[in-house]
């Protein structure tokens, strides 16, 4: 059968999840981008994987194997929204193509406060957005991080407006197991590599933060005060109306349930 194979993602935000498994030697991790670890999850390629919280859902045999997770409970720095006109202005909206789940939280959030629905397009990793013809720019990661263009005036950080609008945090990434995997074991590992982590949050901002254009402080601030990775009763409470929400809006299948290892349901 082989080792146990756990899919994860060398991002930045992940480096706290996954600082405790390069030692877990019983276990085969392998790295690939999120969208392709959704993919090969339900290929069966993985045991476990992290994966963007809108693919939990996606199938029926999948379970939330652990607290672990990627959320924030404000502002999260490196999700944002930039447009030209204001909110209820919107009529075109460039995606960018690295997150399904930040994809789905800034058509969400533009409907459901805004009550706008604009048409979308894909963004690739490699194109400028300042460049695009859209009214506005959903933009992730390293260029979220040091976005500004007086051309886009109007800017949202996304965890921020989720928080303040919806009063709860947002999940952008859990562990997602197969059901007839060794929970116990994909939990406990999980969870132990993420309290390692937390307690390695200085050294992995010196080791990590050249390689991603910040100062170490800038890093370390993103890792401390941005993110949360604790996946709590407040958190499931959020992605529970993050989905009621995108399955209104046929983002995600009608009829959904969330099976976490812990038993609670959402």
């Amino acid at each position: 059968m082989g080792r146990p194979k756990i899919g994860a993602v060398s991002y930045l935000n992940t480096k706290p999840l996954v600082a405790g498994l390069k030692d877990q030697h019983d276990f085969e991790v392998i790295y690939d981008l999120p969208s392709r670890l959704a993919d090969r999850l339900a290929d069966q390629h993985f045991d476990v994987a992290l994966i963007p919280v809108v693919e939990a859902v996606s199938n029926p045999e999948y379970v939330i194997v652990s607290d672990a997770c990627i959320a924030c409970r404000g502002p999260v720095w490196s999700v944002k929204l930039m447009s030209r006109v204001p909110a209820e202005e919107i009529k075109t909206l460039t995606l960018d193509e690295g997150s399904r789940t930040s994809r789905a939280l800034a058509r969400v959030f533009l409907n459901k406060k805004f009550g706008v629905a604009p048409t979308c397009h894909s963004l690739s990793i490699h194109e400028d957005w300042r460049e695009t013809s859209a009214d506005a720019a959903l933009i992730i990661g390293d260029r979220a991080m040091k976005a500004g263009d007086e051309n886009f005036p109007f800017v949202w950080d996304l965890g921020e407006a989720w928080n303040q609008w919806a009063g709860r945090p947002f999940v952008f990434a859990v562990w997602a197991a197969w059901r007839d995997s060794d929970l116990d074991l994909l939990d406990r590992v999980l969870s132990e590599s993420r309290d390692f982590g937390l307690k390695s949050i200085e050294s992995i901002s010196r080791a990590y933060h050249g390689e991603y254009a910040l100062q170490e402080q800038e890093c370390l601030q993103y890792l401390q005060e941005y993110l949360h990775f604790h996946l709590g009763v407040d958190e499931k409470l959020g992605m529970d109306r993050f989905f009621r929400h995108a399955s209104e809006l046929q983002l995600i299948p009608p009829s959904y349930q969330l099976q976490f290892h812990d038993c609670q349901t959402a």
